[in-house]
């Protein structure tokens, strides 16, 4: 009974899938690039506004990257919860990162979603981050933090770097539009989503190793 149950409440609230009326999503964000940046970090694309506590990247109160900056440079996970008021002490973590050298984009600049969600697995990038553009604002940035498999399989195939396995890093050397060639560090990431199942000690433990390579502890 309980079978049937469920194979009607799937048939009377199927799920959202694309049609061609589907909008596609621009990003909503500006890069986040202080001077002397290290470290360019990149997820995917921001989830449904709705789901935002603040005007930033990682914006779901329930996504973890900023308690994994907590927990790394203050070693307490909430040092960047606003629990009060279910957001993130925004000001704060804007000026670690740049105090750190670390910048932030995504590698997706326009997109559909296809099943209506904010999950990675049904995201269809329809046109991805101009790379090129962000290193040659980025002179001193050496090292690419994709966070999640979606934003490193984007990425490898931007630079033609190896894709990486998760926690660690392809070197390559990647050609400008300036006629520069620069050497980057690619590293992917754990994704810092709830629905990815890793501790977040040990997802800390893998953006310590990452930020440590890169100079940015």
């Amino acid at each position: 009974m309980a079978e049937e149950s469920a194979k009607s409440k799937r048939k009377m609230n199927p799920p959202v899938i694309a049609s061609a009326a589907t909008p596609e999503e621009t990003h909503p964000l500006e890069p986040f690039f202080p001077e002397g940046a290290k470290v360019l970090m990149c997820g995917t694309f921001p989830p449904q506004r709705s789901r935002w506590s603040m005007d930033f990247y990682y914006p779901n109160f329930i996504n973890d990257m900023w308690r994994i900056f907590g927990l790394i440079y203050t070693g307490d996970p909430a040092a960047f919860v606003d629990k009060e008021h279910s957001t993130f002490y925004l000001p704060e973590i804007k000026a670690l990162l740049t105090e750190k050298g670390i910048a932030l984009n995504d590698t997706g600049k326009n997109v559909v979603r296809t099943m209506g969600n904010a999950s990675d697995k049904f995201l269809d990038i329809k046109e991805h981050i101009d790379l090129d553009a962000a290193l040659r604002a980025l002179p001193e940035c050496h090292t690419l933090a994709l966070t999640g498999k979606l934003a490193a399989e984007v990425a490898a195939g931007i630079t033609g770097c190896a894709l990486p396995k998760q926690g660690e890093y392809s070197d390559c050397e990647f050609p400008l539009s300036d006629g520069s060639v620069r050497s980057l560090r690619v590293w992917r990431m754990p994704s810092s989503s709830r629905a990815y199942p890793m501790k977040l000690e040990k997802k800390a433990e893998a953006y310590r190793r990452m930020l440590l390579d890169a100079g940015a502890l």
